[in-house]
């Protein structure tokens, strides 16, 4: 066993670096020692963060005042993330991982200027961060505020130290050794046929429900809204430009095209409220719902064949900057406007689970209601997809996988902040179905008084001039968070920049900024979800395996587009509003991804020998189980109708045989069909998952026990092939690696290896 628990040195005699070049790793001492350094400076540094955390958590967990200052949000979760990132990232690096920069990564070996193209650390976060960063950290908190602040808290914060952020940061990097394969084709190597061909299997289905759903919530945001259209769609021409002018007119200035694009974003958000103001930009750009699904659909097909390098990386990067900006701005607005909160802790709703917002109990409907911000599966096809094939060293997987998934926790931590930041009663008038208020401000109010919340008093004046600030008719039954959500935005902002004045604009740009999210998401999704087809039929003909073959990748793109693009016609075109009972599957369906990629990076960790440290992804892998597969069987077995899929579809076809015209929420018979169809598609999913999930669980628990037994096993890694090139691993070069960077610099032209990306 000692043998495998040197993994990191097993290719020392292999890895002889061309004596012609610099060196293309900082020395491994060196950095040791630079890394446990601690000066007085660094030392006071650290126990001011830490000190600073715990007066926030204290404050926010312990003291529990009648109202709570949002600025303890912000500073709990920074503080929380900057201790994580320092020391638990680089516990598990130095362990579990041990990255060696002398070896070669895919993008480099495997370099074909499309697919696997050597990126910049920072461009490469900025995409990375911006494909796992869809609609979830967006809409999850906010549909969960109605539980209290402290639950959603305390799930977001811990959940992504100690499994979402892991699993992003295992999964990217044994894809990245293994040439960037997808976490199916990784599955079928490690648990064999049957847990492999289970994960392949549940990786797609729960991959086309995932996009689609991301889809129908960018649909909502932008439906009959021209201001949004328009500015949406300026940022495709911005991004090609971006990719033209990176590839072409001025390689490598990063931050110069950075400035342009953000230029030309704001300017397209300005334009957007002049344009829909005028009545030709009102007739062209105010489209319905179907038009804009289709109009998604033929985009995805697009931007999941062209080259990453023209469309993908600058339009993420585009958006990143948007993202972080804006969650940046978010943050620092909170903290001058000091907006105070006065939601409980924890409501009521989180024991009885009649809550109008979400149906279900704490346990286990939060843990699924939140999932992308504290653990998401999706995320583990992007770190098994598109960003293995573009990493440059392989010390960089921790900025970029660790870092950028705390990243999309803090955007869940603000959603969750601005959500909680509006009246109670607005909050529960937006978040009510329609079928509940009626749709109308005076079935809000009679609904929401009619609750018997305490400290709530809603009134009509009160929905009309919020209505009016924003400049929408009605904000009455949004339902799906992103308006909430752009209320509560628009509602913090204002207090900083331009009173209530402003709110309109606020208001649209957070609905530009969330859709900007989710649509990138989107093309990603689609980008990764043709990999994992073509590496799937690639198993019964090879052919498909080769990324650079273009009929394969558009054969298996069009066959990923028209299963996302079916259900999201469904949703959009279901009468209750698809996201009201898709939710809850793509939490569940998000989860139990979740839990087949930890149990994955079990089974290979524990291949390796690394037994020692095999807890950190087996305690995530446990929690996420336990969680899922509960929340599966309460969804498939419950008898209460709000709660359960088959007790819905049963009290609505009873209903329809006995000639009932209307039934609870639905008011007309093609309504009732609807959700009788709906509940039977959802139901089936839902037993069709679980039972996906516990055979790929079990697999590896078996694999891992086999792995114990003989002191480690088979190792699938690619072959250690040496690097010719150097990158640094973080956000800021250290001394040693600005003295590396400076060597590289200062070589002739001519001996400098060529590189494929940006």
């Amino acid at each position: 066993m000692s043998k495998k628990q040197n993994g990191s040195h097993r290719h020392d005699d292999v890895l002889v670096t061309d004596p012609d070049l610099p060196a293309v790793a900082v020395d491994a001492q060196q950095a040791e020692a630079e890394d446990r350094r601690w000066t007085p400076a660094r030392i006071a540094l650290w126990v001011g963060i830490a000190l600073l955390g715990a007066i926030a958590w204290t404050m926010l967990a312990i003291v529990r005042g009648e109202t709570v200052n949002a600025v303890w949000f912000v500073f709990a979760a920074v503080c929380t993330y900057l201790i994580a990132y320092r020391f638990y990232s680089k516990f598990i690096e130095r362990n579990l991982l041990k990255p060696d920069d002398r070896r070669a990564t895919p993008a480099e070996y495997k370099a074909d200027g499309k697919d696997y193209a050597a990126t910049d650390r920072r461009v490469l976060y900025g995409h990375h961060f911006a494909a796992i960063a869809g609609a979830g950290p967006l809409v999850g908190p906010v549909l969960a505020a109605q539980m209290g602040y402290l639950p959603g808290t305390l799930w977001i914060i811990i959940g992504v130290i100690f499994a979402g952020a892991v699993q992003d940061y295992l999964v990217m990097f044994f894809s990245m050794r293994r040439g960037g394969r997808s976490l199916g084709q990784m599955a079928r190597e490690e648990l064999g046929v049957i847990g492999g061909t289970a994960a392949l299997i549940a990786t797609l289905a729960i991959m086309i429900i995932i996009v689609a759903i991301l889809a129908l919530v960018v649909v909502n945001a932008l439906g009959e809204s021209p201001w949004g259209v328009f500015s949406v769609s300026m940022t495709i021409p911005i991004a090609l430009f971006m990719g033209v002018y990176l590839r072409f007119l001025r390689p490598g200035r990063v931050t110069e095209v950075s400035l342009i694009g953000f230029a030309l974003l704001l300017l397209a958000i300005i334009g957007g409220g002049w344009i829909s103001e005028t009545a030709w930009g009102v007739e062209l750009f105010t489209l319905d719902r179907i038009t804009i699904a289709w109009g998604i659909i033929i985009y995805g097909f697009i931007a999941a064949i062209l080259p990453v390098w023209l469309l993908l990386a600058p339009r993420d990067y585009l958006s990143t900057f948007m993202k972080i900006g804006t969650i940046v701005m978010l943050a620092v607005a909170i903290v001058i406007t000091r907006p105070e909160i006065s939601v409980p802790a924890i409501t009521p709703y989180a024991t009885s689970g009649t809550g109008p917002v979400v149906a279900g109990t704490l346990f286990p409907f939060l843990f699924v209601t939140i999932a992308c911000g504290a653990l998401s599966g999706f995320h583990a096809l992007i770190a098994s997809g598109t960003t293995p094939k573009m990493i440059e060293k392989e010390r960089q997987t921790r900025f970029i996988g660790y870092g950028g998934m705390l990243m999309e926790s803090f955007v869940a931590i603000m959603a969750l902040v601005a959500a909680l930041s509006i009246d109670r009663g607005i909050y529960f008038a937006m978040n009510s179905s329609a079928a509940a208020t009626g749709g109308t401000i005076e079935g809000a109010v009679a609904f929401v008084n009619g609750l018997g919340l305490t400290g709530v008093n809603l009134t009509q004046e009160a929905l009309s001039t919020m209505a009016s600030n924003v400049g929408e008719e009605s904000i009455v039954s949004r339902t799906g968070g992103a308006p909430t959500l752009a209320v509560g935005i628009a509602q913090i902002m204002q207090g900083v920049f331009g009173g209530s004045g402003m709110m309109a604009f606020w208001y649209h740009f957070a609905i530009m900024f969330e859709a900007l999210f989710i649509l990138t998401a989107v093309d990603a999704g689609t980008r990764v979800a043709r990999f994992m087809l073509q590496d799937s039929i690639g198993n019964f003909v090879p052919r498909f395996r080769d990324t650079s073959w273009r009929a394969g990748a558009w054969i298996c793109t069009a066959i990923m587009v028209a299963g996302w693009g079916a259900i999201l016609i469904m949703g959009v075109t279901d009468p209750l509003g698809g996201i009201n009972t898709l939710f809850p599957l793509f939490g569940i369906a998000n989860q139990l991804l979740a839990a087949i990629a930890l149990a994955v990076c079990m089974a290979i960790c524990a291949k390796k020998g690394l037994f020692r440290f095999l807890w950190i992804p087996a305690l995530p892998l446990a929690f996420a189980s336990v969680v899922t597969i509960t929340a599966s069987f309460q969804k498939i077995f419950s008898s209460t109708p709000a709660i359960g899929y088959w007790a819905q579809h049963t009290a609505f076809k009873n209903a329809l045989a006995a000639g009932e015209e209307s039934f609870g929420t639905a008011t007309t018979v093609a309504a009732m069909e609807a959700v009788v169809r709906n509940t039977f598609i959802q139901g089936t999913l839902s037993i069709f998952f679980v039972v996906l999930a516990i055979i790929v669980i079990l697999t590896a628990i078996l694999a891992t026990i086999r792995a114990y037994r003989h002191g480690g096993g088979k190792e699938n890694e690619d072959a250690a092939v040496p690097s010719r090139t150097f990158a640094p691993a973080g956000l800021i070069a250290s001394p040693a690696e600005k003295e590396l960077e400076a060597q590289w610099a200062a070589l002739e032209p001519g001996k400098r290896p060529a590189r494929t990306g940006h």
